[in-house]
This record gives C-alpha cells, sequence and structure tokens, in this order.
C-alpha cells in the first residue's frame, strides 16, 4: 500500500481498510507501504499471497505485477498485460471498440499542444492519459478561450500526453465485477461539483450512491453486460469496476457510454466495490478474504 504515485494517501486508507478486515477474518497481515526497495523487504517478509492495495501509477499499471511475478509470489487483482492496457486510457479503449462496447470520441495529444489551443470543439475534458482517481482532470466548457495553462506548465507531473475526450453529459454510474461478473450498477452524485472529481471520491460528503441506480432495468443491464465484456476483454481477474456515464439529458435519447475500467478499485470500508458487495451480501471482510484465495501469479 502506500508507494509514490499521485493517490499515494488514498492507497494507504485502502490497505489499512483492508488489513483490518483481513486480520479480523484470521489472517496473519504485515503491511507494506511501498517504497523502491519493495523486492527487498518482500524477500525478507516472504509473504504467502501479496494484497495488492496500491493505486496508480507503479502499482496498478502492470509494474509490481511484474516484480511478482519474478519473485513468483501469488497477488489479487489483475495481472501485467491487464493492469497495463486499463491504465492506458487510449490503450484500454481500443480493445473495447473490438468488442462493440460504446466509447466517447477522444484522442492523445501532447500536454503543451493541448494547453495552447483547443483540440476538439468545447465542451470537452482534459485528462492525464495513464492516472486515476481523478486526478489532473479539467472540463473545458463552450465559451472558454483556451484551455487551462496547467496542462502545460512545469509543474505538471502526470505525464507528456494528455487524452482530449468528448463531454458526455448525464450521469455518472460504476458497475463492480466479480469473478467475472458484475454484482450492481451503483449511480454517484455529487454534492457541489462539476463531476465526480478527487474531492467527491475521497472527501466526506463528497458524493451519494444510489443502489441501485435509479435507471431503467434495460439500462442497468447493459451497464453490466458491458462491464462484464470490459473485465473480459483486457483480460482482468479478481475485482474490477467500470466506469459509465449514461446521457439521458434530450428526452426520448439516451445512450451509455464506457469512461475506463480501474483494475484496482478503492477499497476502504465505504468505497463503491464493498458497497455493492454489501448490497449482495458479501461483507467487507468476506470480500477481502476472497481476494487472498484467489489471488495467483502466471496467470
Amino acid at each position: 500500500m502506500g508507494g509514490w504515485s499521485a493517490e499515494r494517501e488514498v492507497s494507504l486508507v485502502s490497505g489499512a481498510g483492508c488489513a483490518a478486515a483481513l486480520r479480523a477474518e484470521g489472517f496473519r497481515v504485515s503491511e507494506i507501504d511501498a517504497k523502491p526497495d519493495l523486492a527487498e523487504i518482500l524477500l525478507r517478509v516472504k509473504p504467502d499471497v501479496v494484497f495488492n492495495a496500491l493505486h496508480g501509477r507503479w502499482g496498478e499499471d502492470g509494474c509490481v505485477q511484474g516484480l511478482l511475478e519474478i519473485l513468483k509470489i501469488p497477488y489479487t487483482h489483475s495481472g501485467v498485460l491487464a493492469s497495463a492496457l486499463a491504465m492506458h486510457k487510449e490503450r484500454a479503449k481500443a480493445m473495447f471498440r473490438t468488442t462493440g462496447i460504446p466509447v466517447a470520441k477522444s484522442l492523445v495529444v501532447p500536454r503543451r499542444i493541448a494547453s495552447e489551443s483547443h483540440q476538439m470543439e468545447p465542451p470537452y475534458v482534459v485528462k492525464p492519459v495513464a492516472e486515476g482517481s481523478s486526478v489532473g482532470i479539467f472540463i473545458i466548457r463552450k465559451g472558454d478561450n483556451r484551455p487551462p495553462g496547467a496542462i502545460g506548465s512545469e509543474q505538471w507531473a502526470l505525464g507528456d500526453d494528455v487524452m482530449v475526450e468528448e463531454f458526455v453529459p448525464g450521469r455518472e454510474l460504476t458497475v463492480a465485477v466479480m469473478d467475472g461478473k458484475a454484482l450492481a450498477v451503483t449511480e454517484i452524485t455529487t454534492r457541489g461539483h462539476a463531476f465526480y472529481d478527487y474531492e467527491s471520491k475521497y472527501a466526506e460528503g463528497g458524493s451519494d450512491h444510489t443502489i441501485p441506480a435509479p435507471i431503467p432495468d434495460e439500462v442497468a443491464a447493459e451497464a453490466m453486460r458491458y462491464a462484464e465484456l470490459a473485465h473480459a476483454a483486457l483480460g482482468c481477474r479478481g475485482v474490477t469496476r467500470t466506469d459509465f456515464r449514461y446521457d439521458d439529458t434530450v428526452p426520448g435519447t439516451r445512450r451509455l457510454i464506457i469512461l475506463e475500467i480501474n483494475t484496482q478499485p478503492g477499497m476502504t470500508p465505504t468505497s463503491l466495490v464493498p458497497e455493492q458487495a454489501a448490497y449482495k451480501g458479501i461483507t467487507y471482510g468476506k470480500l477481502c478474504a476472497w481476494m487472498v484465495e484467489d489471488a495467483s501469479c502466471g496467470r
């Protein structure tokens, strides 16, 4: 847990929650704040299984997964290839298109170009091509003269390329998949925020989660089917969470658009995946224990 990505603080909270739950389930747990000497620590601790509660770069993009493969230690969540594909939003979209899952129009450009002029007609979204937790996301609306200068500044530390993506209005939906099967559909509504940003996700009272989402049954079924397809298309394993926008803003029309798949979603006791598991009768402790029992290496 922890690590050194932009999502370090979230990872520490996820890791602490999972560690406490696993101890309550009877496991012996060593909490490791991942540093560059992680391999040495793992060789010293000699775990039977690694519960990977890292978020963001290095912990979620195939890097730590590759290290664990070399050390031959079973670990939770997806393997090297699925993790790398899911973390790179444009690569993941390419896979989604092959299975017929609808995605928003987008292009990847150097961040300095994206900061100097509009790369598509507003409204659109600019986001890092390989980050999570809504870190570094900007919405450029109609009437904005130019994109935010922060994207091209020297202080930007979220990669040289960014994704410029069509803004899809409507409602925020998410679906957790466990062992290849969708659990439920949650609608996320934010309080005083334009979208489900970092603060909405992690500040107390920043958002409301409604399970099951108050949407037509056929839309819920479609979201769950797409989440399972996305999980399978990237070769994911264990637990994932897929985020959607459901655009029902124009009467008589609707569309469901996949935004991204999270191979290591937040795992605090009140995070979206544990909430959906609880809705299906799976306690937080049993969810964490299942993930440990599902851990593997070499697949």
